[in-house]
């Protein structure tokens, strides 16, 4: 009798493909929701736009501990059993969020949804290897991510703008259904899923040991810290500098949203024939943005042209970065895909928590001015940090040979978050 870890390698099980992409579309609209009503949610809760922007913090934080602790907490589950689990707290937590009566409960649901955050997103890789043949896989991936690219891009905007006509409440019910229909696909699509492969909490240690690991790591909290950090309270910027009302503030995010896309689409052509400049030049160009909004943040078209721009040039960036931490330890794909995530979070988690400090600082100006040095701060950081690092060792030496074939696929699954 055939196994079910070996006949999920002969037989594709292309159902369930389509039910990882509906289950990851669900918790990327349920992360980025709040970007998109965090001043209704501070206007009903009666907190301030800072301290709603925490529940980015929590949620990073939560996400992060997941990512790296869930494959080996749970290493003995049939993993189809642990998925299910994880779409579960999805949807539970956008409930308790659609129902909360004060900012505690707030906080505890976005806890519940950073660990099937952080979780579901290190072990996708390794389940999308085991739904389908080998030579299908890259298929697959593009497949799961292309829908988490996609609902990235609308999340924020549409969330501003159907907002004010459901209510945020509303829309977070809604989030929680879709959580519910990706658990049933999931349920009914999954094949069983045992635990093929040993896991060790040393192996964590291992990786961070490769050379020039951790100067990877600071460079790539800097840049994402930046990031969260002014992407988390870009409405109040865009309502209170720039003027916009909210049908503006819609069509701003979309924009960001629609650059981005744009540009992680380009970012497989970029890495082919400039690699190494897919890691220098973002940061640099980036530090350009916050002093943009400074000049010219009272603008609506100026400001609509520049956040357009921090889309475009922000998109090649996860795939420059993942790249560069595959590289660095091929032999740990799914170890290194797991601190990926994390430094993200991580990364997601202090721009949040220094954003909203800032961002809540006194004055009509002190906050975004404050907000946007910090930015400028980070992404002139990660470019030092980037430079340093590159120049210790010869590009050659920094990438390695080719990469072998479950290194490409490991850069593959981790683009698009």
């Amino acid at each position: 009798m055939t196994t079910p870890a070996i006949d999920s390698l002969i037989r594709p099980h292309w159902n369930a493909v389509f039910a990882m992409t509906l289950a990851v579309s669900a918790l990327i609209i349920a992360d980025f929701l709040p970007a998109g009503v965090l001043t209704p949610i501070a206007t009903d809760l009666q907190i301030t736009e800072g301290q709603a922007g925490q529940t980015v913090t929590v949620t990073s934080f939560c996400a992060m501990l997941s990512s790296l602790l869930i494959a080996y907490v749970t290493r003995c589950w049939n993993r189809k059993t642990v998925l299910l689990i994880l779409a579960l707290f999805l949807s539970l937590s956008c409930v308790v969020v659609a129902w909360t009566p004060d900012f505690f409960w707030l906080l505890s649901a976005r806890v519940v949804l950073g660990f099937a955050l952080g979780g579901f997103w290190s072990m996708l890789a390794a389940t999308a290897m085991r739904l389908v043949p080998a030579d299908d896989v890259p298929k697959a991936l593009a497949i799961i991510f292309g829908g988490s690219s996609f609902s990235s891009m609308l999340a924020a905007p549409l969330g501003s703008f159907l907002g004010q006509f459901w209510g945020w409440r509303t829309l977070f019910l809604m989030s929680a259904g879709v959580g519910l229909a990706a658990l049933a696909w999931l349920w009914a699509a999954l094949p069983a899923l045992p635990p093929t492969a040993e896991v060790r909490l040393r192996t964590l240690i291992d990786v961070l040991k490769k050379p020039l690991f951790l100067v990877g790591m600071g460079g790539l909290l800097f840049i994402f810290g930046a990031r969260f950090a002014l992407f988390t309270y870009l409405r109040p910027f865009l309502e209170h500098q720039t003027g916009l009302a909210v049908n503006g503030v819609s069509g701003t995010l979309l924009l960001f949203g629609a650059a981005y896309f744009v540009g992680n689409g380009l970012s497989a052509g970029l890495m082919r024939k400039h690699e190494h400049l897919m890691l220098r030049t973002p940061p640099v160009l980036l530090s350009l943005i916050p002093l943009s909004l400074f000049f010219w943040g009272s603008q609506p078209i100026a400001t609509a042209v520049i956040v357009g721009i921090w889309g475009l040039v922000f998109g090649p960036v996860p795939v420059a970065w993942s790249g560069w931490m595959a590289r660095r330890a091929p032999e740990y794909a799914e170890t290194a895909g797991g601190l990926y995530v994390a430094s993200i979070q991580f990364s997601a988690a202090l721009g949040a928590i220094s954003g909203g400090w800032i961002y809540d600082a006194p004055g009509s100006l002190g906050g975004p001015i404050g907000l946007l040095l910090l930015c400028f701060f980070s992404w002139s950081m990660a470019a030092f940090v980037v430079n340093r690092g590159l120049r210790r060792r010869k590009w050659k030496a920094v990438m390695g040979e080719s990469p072998q074939p479950t290194t490409w696929l490991f850069c593959i699954s981790i683009t698009k978050r």
